[in-house]
């Protein structure tokens, strides 16, 4: 599974901003839970939120919740990470990750459930 992280860029805070994350390789995006992480400078790689296989449950790191929306295309076998209400806390490198062995209704939290990682995309909020 190789995974695309696309759609960062600078935006003030206040703004608005879409990263996506193509799915490709041997296992359809429809088998694949996904999560995004993100690392800012000097910290540690955190959980944003994450999508079961079908998108039918997601879950939310309490700092987002509200304010980020991810959601999946399977036919285009892509997921997306929409944020609104951005923060300059919010600056990080995003990365996607797939787990390709989920069960139906799982959404994974941790780093170390995930076995296929993008290269991350960069949100820079601005103030």
């Amino acid at each position: 599974v190789q995974l695309q992280a696309s759609g960062g860029g600078l935006v003030q805070a206040g703004g608005s901003l879409t990263v996506s994350c193509a799915v490709s390789g041997r296992t359809s995006n429809e088998r694949v839970a996904v999560g995004w992480f993100r690392q800012a400078p000097g910290k540690e790689r955190e959980f944003v939120g994450g999508i079961s296989r079908t998108g039918a449950y997601t879950q939310y790191e309490d700092s987002v919740k509200g304010r980020f929306t991810i959601s999946r295309d399977n036919a285009r076998n892509t997921v997306f990470l929409q944020m609104n209400s951005l923060k300059v806390e919010d600056t990080a490198i995003y990365y996607c990750a797939a787990n390709h062995r989920a069960i139906y209704s799982a959404v994974y939290s941790s780093p170390n459930q995930y076995y296929y990682w993008g290269q991350g995309t960069l949100v820079t909020v601005s103030s």
